[in-house]
């Protein structure tokens, strides 16, 4: 009798957060693709149905092809750029450097700014300006005789949004810094001790000891930061503003929606985002919980 009062008090502990999640979450999540499969255009609802034409119209949509593509660019590059200096500064920091906390503490700062202040910042670094009104890295390039080096950034055709990654990866490097460090951490010093031992230098046991042991690590942080990078919109909003060479599908969905009113479509467009995220998340929470229980 007590255990089954027991269960009706937490049950009815939780109850508001369950009901919430399940009208604020997946019942807009059920609205939207309501919306989706509709003709609404103005501000006026229209739930006329429409199939997946909203859907199909958008695979046919230069724009949307260009926000593909740049997609791609902002993903590989800073998920690969922010991996590699992440796992770099959990090295260095691993190595028992003097005054690791004050580095530690340094490397993860940027990551407590948010993704606007970050973009005014780099807005003015990557400044493509040159001659009297020169800024930012091409001023230090100019000061340090390395004119060479002096480009458009953010304004170079198609390679444009990759400029825009590096700001990202100053931002969440240190992250991924943090999670590389505590799996170094967490890896027994026997092993290396016993490679040591064995005649193994510091790289052979980073190459063949430490880094195959930090794959769930390394997984975690590609679909953490993966699924950072097909949101992005703050970002290259505050660096670049709205700039077709610069979109991405969080940019046009929030134009389709809310400067065309064209409900129907930006709908649409939340859907795939959604569908693109939820096909990195799914398999990653499904191998953590089958991981979890085998253990």
């Amino acid at each position: 009798m007590i255990k089954d009062k027991d269960k009706f008090l937490s049950i009815l502990l939780i109850s508001p957060s369950i009901l919430a999640v399940l009208i604020f979450i997946y019942g807009f999540i059920g609205w939207t693709i309501r919306v989706s499969l509709s003709k609404w255009k103005g501000l006026n609802p229209d739930f006329t149905w429409n199939g997946l034409n909203n859907y199909i119209s958008l695979f046919s949509d230069p724009r949307f092809l260009v926000d593909i593509r740049n997609t791609l660019i902002f993903t590989t590059v800073f998920v690969i750029g922010s991996i590699i200096l992440g796992f770099l500064m959990a090295v260095m920091l691993d190595q028992g450097l003097q005054g690791e906390g004050f580095f530690r503490s340094l490397f993860l700062f940027p990551m407590a700014i948010s993704y606007i202040v970050t973009g005014v910042v780099w807005r003015w670094l990557m400044n493509p300006a040159t001659g009297a009104r020169t800024s930012g890295f091409n001023l230090l390039f100019s000061y340090l005789h390395l004119d060479f080096l002096q480009n458009a950034w953010h304004t170079t055709p198609t390679w444009g949004i990759a400029a825009i990654a590096l700001a990202a990866i100053w931002q969440m490097s240190g992250y991924t810094m943090a999670l590389y460090l505590a799996g170094l951490r967490a890896i027994p010093i026997e092993l290396r001790e016993a490679a040591q031992i064995d005649g193994a230098n510091s790289f052979q046991i980073y190459r063949y000891i430490m880094i195959p042991l930090l794959a769930p690590v390394t997984l975690s942080a590609l679909i953490i930061l993966g699924h950072m990078s097909l949101k992005v919109f703050d970002l290259i909003i505050a660096v670049a503003g709205k700039q077709l060479p610069l979109d991405v599908p969080a940019i046009y969905m929030w134009q389709t929606t809310f400067d065309g009113l064209f409900y129907g479509r930006g709908a649409a467009i939340s859907i795939l985002l959604l569908i693109s995220v939820a096909v990195l998340i799914i398999p990653y929470i499904r191998y953590t919980l089958k991981t979890e229980t085998q253990e």
